[in-house]
């Protein structure tokens, strides 16, 4: 039985003026993904976004959120989504809690004190709660909004750039929250990030927009297995290796030598037997190390090289 859809875009488009910021844009999220929404500054995520909670129109297509017509449920689907877009907002003269507990009114959500410090304790507030966000940094705010966003306990969440200004340990716990929320209580998360390497590391599925267009949808395992990838080998006898390489079928793979180590691009499935080859003609390998990450596939189909 196919998972249950919780986001489906179908050919939604927006135009300003002369400038088409999303153009035909398909797209699925299924309950329990964590989907990381990619592309460079200009694709059309945030506009996306924004569609996505009828903050703004769309010029054509269709959304369904939980499996109903956006524009038909708005009120219904939107009680089930938290969200950060772009920068949060707060009263910086009150404090962190009197902050969640107004938002959590306007909701209409629970607003227990419970409630409220057991956000704050799982964004790593709770020791701040009194404080005055004023006070804060660039970076607790946006753990502030994560708390406000969770607070109602929302089934789908949209984080849209949820790590900006965050320094690499407030990152860390913001990746270790978002599969927290993934995968002990079930929620469905929907990133949107600049940062591939924690999109790497934390979502399920993915999909690259460049200039308002779907490029390419899947897990980013399939995506990434399905490529070729730079491959470091460091070896005994270097000459004779390439000597061997370029008698066999991988020939036209070498990019680089650096000393003792090569650098070949070629399927991640024939690492194996090439190592198999040069073990069994005599050469020492000492490491084989595939070097294939996100940001190198992302460059690739944004610059057009994949297309």
């Amino acid at each position: 039985m196919e998972s249950e859809k919780i986001i489906e875009l179908s050919g939604l488009t927006k135009k300003f003026k002369n400038l088409t910021a999303v153009n035909d844009l398909n797209l699925n999220v299924y309950r329990g993904d964590v989907f990381g929404f990619l592309g460079p500054n200009g694709a059309g995520k945030s506009t996306t976004i924004r569609m996505m909670l009828s903050l703004i129109k769309p010029t054509g297509g269709n959304i369904k959120l939980f499996g109903k017509p956006l524009n038909e449920n708005r009120t219904e689907v939107l009680r089930k989504i938290g969200a950060i877009v772009e920068k949060p907002d707060f009263y910086l003269y009150l404090t962190a809690y009197k902050n969640l507990e107004i938002l959590g009114k306007i909701s209409g959500g629970d607003v227990s004190k419970k409630k409220i410090m057991e956000m704050l304790e799982l964004v790593g507030l709770a020791k701040r709660y009194n404080s005055k966000v004023k006070t804060f940094s660039h970076g607790m705010k946006q753990r502030l909004g994560l708390a406000q966003a969770l607070l109602h306990d929302p089934e789908l969440i949209i984080l849209d750039e949820p790590t900006t200004g965050l320094d690499p340990q407030g990152m860390k716990e913001v990746r270790d929250l978002v599969l927290y929320l993934s995968r002990e209580k079930g929620k469905t998360v929907f990133l949107s990030s600049h940062i591939l390497r924690e999109v790497e590391l934390i979502a399920s599925r993915m999909i690259i927009i460049n200039k308002g267009t779907t490029q390419v949808e899947g897990t980013v395992k399939e995506l990434l297995d399905s490529q070729n990838i730079d491959a470091s080998i460091d070896v005994d006898n270097a000459d004779e290796a390439v000597r061997l390489i370029e008698n066999s079928e991988w020939k036209e793979c070498i990019k680089q030598r650096n000393g003792n180590q090569l650098v070949l691009k070629m399927n991640k499935e024939n690492l194996g037997a090439l190592n198999k080859y040069l073990v069994e003609n005599n050469i020492e390998v000492s490491a084989l190390v595939p070097t294939r990450s996100l940001e190198e596939y992302f460059l690739k189909i944004t610059e057009g090289e994949g297309k």
